[in-house]
């Protein structure tokens, strides 16, 4: 009897966790669903907004093209959705939060809720910056180094592609000091080690810059230098946020000294 009630209750517990699950699923796709209707009306607008950065730097007279039948109304579409994301990723990530938050423990609460606030705003930052600062200095490079008699029209599904490319690059790159911060909270790192391994991280950003970005020194630079101060900056974040971490390392070095 004993038994059958457990298992009553584990089920029971299992069938509350898949209906909260489901709410919160539901609520987020509404709210998705509201700002992309909310969009949409002005989704030609915005991608016009959305090309200035090439339009400005384009030579008088030129401008984007649409080589497929459907791409002028695709690409708008597209730019919508992913502008839909971006203002409900706030709410997006309160449901998932919502959802895991019963079973954190209240240190874990505590902790969990500035690091994901942090990681929304870089993400914001991350996007922000590509925009303003390095999509106009790689396209002013790229139609600088444009050969004679050659004619820069970009089509518009290609460089919506590349611009969200560039975007999502960007916005996961300034995730660096939460990722740190994470690290060092698992225990997984220290503080210490992370200024020990200064000089590979160095190494290893503009690596990854040198992928992830388009192949010119421009954006390259733009990317690497922006994540070398972010990964300083993560030292400092994990350093206040875990001090009794650091000072066991730098106690135990000198022990072993």
């Amino acid at each position: 009897m004993a038994s059958s009630a457990e298992d009553d209750d584990g089920s029971g517990s299992l069938i509350e966790h898949l209906v909260e699950l489901r709410t919160r699923l539901l609520r987020a796709i509404a709210g998705l669903g509201i700002a992309l209707l909310a969009l949409l009306p002005f989704a030609n607008r915005l991608y016009g907004w959305f090309a200035r950065p090439l339009l400005e730097k384009l030579p008088e007279g030129a401008h984007l093209i649409a080589v497929e039948v459907a791409s002028p109304f695709f690409a708008p579409l597209k730019l919508a959705l992913f502008a839909a994301l971006l203002l409900t990723m706030p709410w997006l990530l309160y449901q998932a939060w919502a959802f895991v938050a019963p079973g954190l423990y209240r240190r874990e609460k505590r902790l969990a809720l500035p690091l994901l606030v942090s990681a929304v705003l870089l993400f914001y930052i991350g996007c922000a910056f590509a925009f303003f600062l390095v999509l106009p200095a790689v396209f002013g490079f790229l139609t600088a180094i444009t050969p004679d008699g050659v004619a820069m029209m970009t089509d518009i599904n290609a460089y919506l592609n590349f611009v969200l490319v560039i975007f999502l690059a960007f916005g996961i790159s300034f995730e660096l000091p939460v990722a740190l911060v994470i690290l060092v909270l698992l225990g997984w790192v220290t503080p210490a080690q992370l200024r020990e391994w200064r000089g590979y991280a160095v190494v290893g950003v503009f690596i990854v810059a040198a992928v992830i970005t388009p192949p010119d020194v421009v954006s390259q630079l733009m990317l690497a230098i922006p994540m070398c101060l972010l990964y300083e900056a993560g030292i400092i974040a994990a350093r206040l946020l875990a001090p009794k971490t650091e000072d066991a390392a730098e106690d135990g070095a000198a022990g072993d000294a």
